[in-house]
């Protein structure tokens, strides 16, 4: 079944309490009285309350109406914390550098903001040392007691010793300082791209005003070379003696 509300001729009821677009009470009117309303405000009658007698109508925008409920539910969707249950397993005689990473994910997953549940592996005759993984889990719990607190103390389970972490900042929190950091990080990258844009483009001026100097420096000489040389006075001949 649908369960979106009945707009306009789906209404089948003879009258409606009519709401009008601004939240005001209109009272009962007749169906085609408040069709003939939504008609003339050039909006839809919407059916917001079908078990009341008569049905609650109002008249709205139902496209904006329903665009505007889609936005709100993705941010609200957007805004929830689902705690997570992270799992790390490690080994009793575990390498010191295998150590430091599997700690690494576990920093990772408590900034996150979510718990993190340690499972110590006994095989063989290293289920007859306990201690070992008791030891280990002590250490890690200390490692990360800046992020993190112990939720559930260590137990055995079978073959298998579990500690429980739990973050000392909520999901949201963390959520909201990931978020933080990105755009932190997005404006940096855009401030570096114009700043760059900008030396490019003070760098091009630059090359343009020396190219400009030259120009103005070649000019004279340029002029120079290319004027007529001055044509040499023609000598007249002497006039002859005793003429």
């Amino acid at each position: 079944m649908s369960t979106e509300p009945r707009i306009n001729d789906r209404i089948r009821v003879p009258e409606v309490r009519l709401v009008g677009p601004s939240g005001e009470q209109v009272g009962i009117v007749p169906l085609a009285k408040a069709l003939e309303l939504a008609q003339e405000y050039d909006l839809d009658l919407v059916e917001v309350a079908a078990t009341a007698r008569p049905p609650v109508c109002k008249l709205m925008d139902y496209g904006k109406f329903k665009y505007e409920s889609a936005m709100k539910a993705r941010e609200a969707r957007k805004n929830q914390a689902h705690t997570v249950i992270k799992e790390m397993k490690l080994r009793p005689k575990i390498d010191p550098h295998d150590y430091d990473t599997k700690k690494g994910h576990v920093v990772r997953f408590l900034k996150q903001g979510d718990k993190v549940k340690i499972t110590i592996m006994f095989r063989g005759r290293e289920q007859s040392r306990p201690e070992l993984g008791f030891r280990l889990l002590q250490r890690l719990a200390d490692d990360v007691q800046d992020l993190g607190f112990v939720e559930s103390s260590p137990k055995q389970d079978g073959r298998n010793m579990i500690m429980v972490l739990g973050p000392h900042k909520k999901k949201t929190e963390a959520m909201a300082e990931a978020r933080a950091l990105a755009d932190a990080r997005k404006a940096e990258r855009q401030g570096r791209t114009t700043g760059s844009d900008a030396d490019a483009a003070a760098a091009d001026e630059d090359v343009v005003t020396e190219d400009a100097v030259a120009e103005a420096q070649d000019a004279p000489a340029e002029a120079e070379a290319e004027a007529p040389e001055a044509e040499a006075p023609v000598e007249q001949p002497a006039a002859p003696q005793g003429a």
